[in-house]
């Protein structure tokens, strides 16, 4: 009977696996295929022809490379000043008394069911005063305090034994040393989880910074791809290649942010970053 059960469990992730990797195996398998394939009924998993033409044509008529130093650079340092300021703010929710501590702390996790539409007016006027549109700035800043990380890392340094602080104390280590050697060291399946989540969602943001940047040359990836490569006019038929193409290229630093972390972002997940 376990046996059975196993067999089950084992056939039920591989068939959830399917049907998550099937519209990224048939993105990738498109964007070689001619035009002419990529469109013809019935479909073909295997082209008769495999070019890198799609490819080729996103670099030579669009500022493809462009696009993808303005999301390295809004969504790197957007993820660097995330985890300072909610690793900051949640090692002092976790570990200090301070007067208002509950309310400011359940006002912040309130912050979660705030959908970003519901302030973006009054976020485009307070950046528009204080002159951050069309910069990266303008990008960074407005994500720089992520609700979702200061929760998640709150959560973990409440787990973290408290033996380790009072030993350090009794060293006479300060406030800050503690922090620095002893509690982010052992964060690193937290800040790993909380880079990947943070790395992910700067990079596919889409509505902010398509109101924030005017200019062609500072436009993020998922504003270039849908509003250049994406467009449609009544002279030139949709290339579902070349927007493939682009999607493809676009996973790829997303890609290597995960595999640099997963081993602590999986020990996260299997031991909720404690270690015995």
């Amino acid at each position: 009977m376990k046996k059975l059960k196993g067999s089950v469990k084992y056939i039920v992730t591989i068939l959830i696996c399917i049907v998550f990797l099937f519209p990224i195996a048939w993105a990738l398998v498109c964007s070689v295929k001619p035009e002419a394939d990529i469109t013809s009924y019935p479909p073909r998993w295997i082209p008769d022809v495999v070019t890198f033409a799609n490819y080729a044509e996103v670099l030579r008529k669009y500022p493809y490379m462009s696009w993808m130093k303005n999301s390295i650079i809004t969504a790197g340092a957007g993820t660097i000043l995330i985890l300072i300021l909610s690793s900051l703010a949640a090692y002092a929710f976790a570990r200090f008394q301070f007067k208002g501590k509950k309310v400011l702390y359940s006002t912040i996790v309130a912050m979660l069911l705030v959908p970003i539409q519901a302030y973006m007016i009054p976020l485009f006027l307070l950046c528009s005063k204080m002159n951050l549109l069309n910069t990266y700035a303008g990008i960074i800043l407005p994500s720089a305090a992520n609700v979702t990380s200061i929760f998640i890392l709150t959560s973990f340094f409440k787990g973290l034994p408290t033996e380790l602080e009072e030993a350090a104390r009794i060293d006479g280590c300060g406030e800050l040393r503690i922090f620095l050697q002893i509690m982010l060291p052992l964060s690193k399946p937290a800040l790993s989880t909380v880079t990947i989540l943070t790395f992910i969602a700067n990079w596919n943001s889409f509505l902010w910074p398509m109101i924030c940047i005017r200019t062609d040359n500072l436009k993020t990836l998922p504003v270039g791809i849908a509003q250049f490569m994406g467009s449609v006019n009544s002279n030139a038929q949709f290339q579902y290649g070349t927007a493939l193409a682009g999607c493809c290229m676009a996973v790829i630093p997303t890609l290597i942010v995960f595999l640099a972390l997963q081993k602590y972002f999986v020990e996260g997940i299997a031991s909720s970053g404690i270690k015995g």
